[in-house]
Formats: C-alpha cells, structure tokens, sequence
C-alpha cells in the first residue's frame, strides 16, 4: 500500500484532481459499455413473429410510388404473419406502419417504431401501434439488429444508406447470419457496384468479393415480397422443429 492509499483508504478523489477524475469517468463509462455489450448477447430461445425491419426515406409523401409500393409490401408481409418495424417517422416508414396496421388493426405488436429524438421531427407516425424512443442512431441502429428477421432497404437518403451500410457491416463480419438483406429500386444497384468496383480496385482489395452478394438488389416490390415469403416459410418450419 503507498502513502497515498494510506492516506485515503476509501479512494475518494476530489474534485479539484482534473486527471484523477477523468480517468474515473473514462473507466466508468468504458465498464457500463462492456455491461451493456454482455446483455446483447442473450437471446430468446425462441421468437413468437417474424419482425420485418423496413428502412426509408422519411421524405417521400402519399400517393407517390415509392410511398404506395412501401405500404403494399408492409401490408403483404403482415398478411402473412410478420411483424413490420420502421424508424416511426414519417415518409416510408408511415407507409411501412400504415401497410400493416391496415392489414391487422387488432394487434398492437404488428406495427412497431423505433425512433430518435430529433429536433424536427416531433412525433411518431400515426400507424406506430408500438413505440420505442432513443436518444441516438447507436443505441437505435443495433435496436433494429436485435429485433429483426429480415431487412429491407427502401429508397432513402443520408440516413437510410447509414442503417443498410450498418447491416451490410454486420453480415459481412459474421455478427448477423442468414438474413435477408433486400435493397428494393433502381437507387441502390449503382451504390452496390460501385463499392464493388473500387475496393476490389486496390491491391491488397478492401474488402472480399463474395461481400458484394450479401444485399440483394431487387427491382420492385413484388421480388422483395417473394424473397421474404421463402424466408418466412423456412423460419416457420424451424421454429416448428422448436415447439415439437
């Protein structure tokens, strides 16, 4: 024991000890990390719904293409069972929550949300049965992760590319096995390709070229909801093998 510890036995820093008490916070904050990392790694056994994550544009309006094939596609997905999860704004994630709070009103688990705070938007959307608020896009983005089956890339912006490159990320390094990881219209093939073309451009290359197949590149609504049906129906059979 030094003179120090000898001193102070409880190992109270005083305020007035600027390093001594950053080095505390640091710690601290490092420990709740590690805290929080260990209890995402438990999960359920078994899941009673398939969830569905659908990422969009929160500008697109009502009565456009991209908001009524979202809401078809969300509508369609819940008639077969699924649950639908959006970031609970508006744009495409309303028309994700309409689709399936008008396919299965009665069920509040059915339409979820999971948004941020965010100065300029103000409230969930309407078509949120079940809310969920973060305070950042961290804590939310691996929300998404832990409460999904499947993704599905909408047409977006800033935002919408940040949620798809973080699950592409994820699959790329093993963290998310198996999953669909649908990028749905004409905005995304070019995106894809070029992140082929310049990372396997250098030597040693970015990155490996069997990560270019893990999104899926649809065309329209109708691929995106074949894909999921085909998923859907696998994850039923097992979790079947699960109840028996």
């Amino acid at each position: 024991m030094t003179m120090r510890d000898k001193q102070n036995p409880a190992g109270l820093i005083s305020l007035s000890d600027e390093e001594a008490v950053r080095q505390l916070v640091t710690g601290t904050v490092f420990d709740l990390w590690r805290i929080v990392n260990n209890l995402t790694k438990l999960r359920p056994t078994k899941r009673d719904s398939y969830r569905v994550t659908i990422f969009g544009s929160a500008r697109a309006q009502p009565g456009t293409i991209a908001y009524t094939e979202t809401k078809r596609v969300a509508k369609a997905l819940t008639e077969l069972g699924c649950d639908i999860i959006t970031g609970g704004g508006p744009g495409l994630m309303q028309a994700a929550n309409e689709g399936a709070s008008e396919a299965d009103p009665g069920d509040a688990r059915k339409s979820v949300g999971i948004r941020v705070a965010l100065p300029f938007e103000q409230s969930v959307n309407p078509f949120v049965e079940q809310g969920f608020e973060h305070e950042n896009f961290f804590t939310r983005l691996h929300h998404f992760v832990l409460a999904s089956d499947a993704f599905i890339v909408a047409p977006g912006g800033i935002g919408t590319v940040l949620e798809a490159m973080m699950i592409w990320q994820l699959l790329q390094v093993h963290h998310l096995e198996k999953m669909p990881f649908l990028m749905v219209g004409r905005m995304w093939p070019g995106l894809v390709a070029w992140a082929r073309d310049e990372m396997l451009s250098f030597e040693p290359p970015l990155a490996n070229a069997e990560d270019f197949a893990l999104p899926q590149c649809l065309p329209d609504a109708d691929a995106a909801i074949a894909v999921i049906r085909e998923h859907h129906a696998r994850w039923l059979h097992g979790h079947a093998g699960q109840n028996g």
